[in-house]
């Protein structure tokens, strides 16, 4: 199954609650963190919350 990997570019501080939210739930903690999710409709719609925050790298 192919895999996301998310990383957190942008701070959190200013945004949402449920901007910040959504971080936490993809494992995203700080700026240059990464992580690697499988993708599912579920992460592409928590990435699509946050896309000014995050970039996203396709892993097969």
């Amino acid at each position: 199954m192919p895999q996301l990997k998310v990383t957190q570019v942008r701070s959190a501080i200013g945004t949402k609650p449920n901007q910040r939210q959504t971080l936490r739930s993809l494992g995203l903690k700080r700026i240059n963190d990464s992580v690697v999710q499988e993708d599912r409709p579920e992460i592409r719609g928590m990435v699509a919350t946050v896309p000014h925050l995050v970039t996203v790298e396709e892993i097969s």
